[in-house]
């Protein structure tokens, strides 16, 4: 089917694609501080007062299959055949699924404020991709026309369905130390949608007539899509994420983010199709079997349906997350160790997908590597690391939350045809990169400084101040 195919191989070779992931949490990094921002990216006395990553995109992508379609989908792009023996056919709807989030920071600028409350305020603007989609058994195995089909009608093993939407965002993030043990933190985007689809097949059929050598193809359902019409801001939106970052006497560190809270506009020129229609499709047997199977699904799904175009409104993959972290320091006259784990737990708030990670940090100097592990209520287990070289005013990251899969997803990528039939628990990719650096004086501690910026406390500050009254009126720590 040929919005599915196109669909599955967006996400079975998407590592091209620039999404949540897990080995920044608690660095400290520019990309940190935009991600959850209530983390500070500032340190006085030792940074400089600017941090900006010179249009050097900082990205990460997260990208995973799982089904009976891996191996047949490797194989038809590796050998150009298909090998649908690990396909279940008729039953009951065995479904694949497939999902890719993916964020990319083509600006981030952030300058620090003045001591007394300690303040950051950046600008950026990213592109984001949040796809998801579940297909069955029965529509990889069409693709190779019949025979793998031994009865002569089918119902409703075509049920499928995927969405996506790919935007843009512009936006701020403010941050302050509001007490020695509390900061918070947020970012609001205005959101330019750029592109977007949601296809739902209800109902099916299928009847084979292979004397023939044809079938007639029944599909049921709706299809609804969005793209950028020439003005900019044509399908608006808003976009706030919401942190905060408490340290505990015994120096826990607890963060919360309630983050990608917000929805897209579509305009009136979107367009929702309620098809019900049946195609043909002739030549199961032929070389080109899979064109006219394509062909037939992309007819019967979108030209015969009676579409409206009508504005509507999608929300933005929203989630919550908090985590717990702490940091062991070993330190003598030869060593400078520190190691700071964090628990994660991450829940979608439209979607049922729940995460629980663990990162594990050591660092050196200024020198880090982190063991990333994370399991899903999908049951996948990943296994992932980073590499980073982290100074006061420079900073450099690459890893991957899921390495095994990333080199499996690169070797297939190459055509490697060992991993043509290598089975495995999902097939997928996660990949993250940044780099900035700060520039501009350094920030001066006011003891030291020969530049004093005091100004006074953000407003965040103030009005914690005036709700709480604490009776500690001295200058706010670093």
């Amino acid at each position: 089917m040929k919005k599915i195919l196109l669909v599955l191989t967006l996400l079975l070779f998407a590592s091209k694609l620039f999404a949540q992931e897990y080995g920044q949490y608690n660095t400290g990094t520019l990309f940190d501080s935009f991600e959850n921002p209530s983390q500070k990216s500032f340190t006085p006395d030792t940074s400089r007062y600017y941090a900006f990553n010179f249009l050097v995109p900082n990205f990460n992508v997260n990208v995973s299959v799982t089904g009976d379609a891996q191996q047949t989908l490797k194989n038809r792009y590796i050998n150009n055949y298909y090998t649908n023996s690990a396909l279940q056919i008729g039953a009951g709807n065995k479904y694949n699924y497939a999902t890719v989030n993916a964020n990319a920071y083509s600006i981030m600028f952030k300058v620090f404020g003045s001591f007394d409350g300690n303040t950051e305020l950046g600008f950026f603007t990213d592109t984001k991709l949040d796809g998801r989609g579940a297909f069955t058994d029965e529509s990889i195995a069409l693709l190779n026309g019949s025979e793998n089909f031994p009865l002569n009608s089918y119902n409703n093993v075509f049920n499928s369905r995927y969405n996506y939407q790919l935007y843009n965002e512009f936006g701020i993030t403010y941050r302050e130390q509001v007490t020695k043990q509390l900061a918070f933190g947020f970012r609001i985007a205005s959101v330019s949608g750029m592109s977007t689809e949601n296809v739902k097949i209800d109902q099916s059929s299928i009847t084979f007539n292979k004397a023939a050598d044809t079938a007639a193809l029944r599909l049921q359902g709706t299809d609804r899509k969005a793209g950028f019409s020439k003005l900019p801001f044509s399908n608006p939106g808003l976009d706030v994420s919401i942190g905060t970052t408490y340290r505990t006497t015994d120096a826990f560190i607890i963060q919360t983010n309630l983050k990608n809270l917000g929805f897209i506009h579509w305009n009136k020129e979107a367009e929702e199709y309620d098809f019900n229609s049946e195609t043909g499709i002739y030549n199961l047997s032929s070389p080109d079997r899979e064109t006219y199977v394509l062909d037939a699904a992309n007819d019967g799904v979108t030209q015969q349906g009676k579409g409206i175009k009508k504005s509507y409104n999608t929300p933005l993959d929203g989630t919550f997350e908090a985590s717990i972290s702490k940091s062991f320091l070993v330190s003598d006259e030869f060593t400078n160790v520190r190691y700071a784990p964090s628990l994660i737990a991450s829940k979608e708030l439209f979607y049922n997908g729940f995460i629980v990670a663990m990162v594990n940090p050591i660092q050196y100097n200024n020198y880090s590597v982190s063991l990333v592990t994370s399991y899903s209520n999908q049951n996948l287990f990943k296994i992932g690391g980073q590499f980073m070289i982290k100074s006061q005013n420079g900073e450099f990251f690459i890893g991957s939350d899921a390495l095994s899969q990333s080199i499996g997803l690169l070797q297939t990528g190459l055509k490697d045809k060992s991993q043509a039939m290598k089975s495995g628990e999902f097939l997928g990719t996660d990949i993250s990169f940044g780099f900035s650096i700060k520039f501009g004086p350094v920030i001066e501690h006011p003891m030291n400084a020969s530049h004093i910026p005091m100004g006074e406390k953000g407003f965040l500050g103030r009005m914690w101040d005036k709700l709480f009254k604490p009776n500690d009126d001295k200058a706010l720590s670093d």
